[in-house]
């Protein structure tokens, strides 16, 4: 059996760990967007499911009033919260804002020393 030993090589480790914190952030950021679509599913199922319940046994009070629908209205914000934290930084100020903000103030400070 023969051993491949490469010499050491400072910049190949150094992409190599780069390459592999990447993906972990990657596999990381995956796990919660699956995470909150089966959030999502298991609030359409199980909602239908206590909607379904509920019109069944109304026993004449009415179907449209906030009691019935309190659970799909709280979980409902529940499931914004959640989706806030996996899409929202992204969604409410797009990739690199802040690098973008901060290049425009840095030139309009220079345009003033000017």
């Amino acid at each position: 059996m023969e051993n491949n030993i490469e010499p050491y090589n400072e910049t190949n480790s150094e992409r190599n760990y780069e390459r592999e914190e990447a993906y972990l952030r990657a596999k990381k950021r995956v796990k919660k967007i699956v995470g909150f679509y089966w959030h999502l599913a298991s609030y359409v199922v199980i909602n239908i499911f206590i909607l379904y319940l509920i019109s069944q046994n109304l026993n004449g009070d009415p179907f449209w009033s906030f009691n019935v629908f309190s659970t799909v209205f709280y979980w409902g914000i529940g499931i914004f919260f959640h989706f806030m934290g996996v899409f929202g930084p992204n969604l409410m100020f797009g990739r690199n804002w802040e690098q973008r903000k901060l290049e425009k103030f840095i030139d309009e400070e220079n345009k003033k020393w000017e």
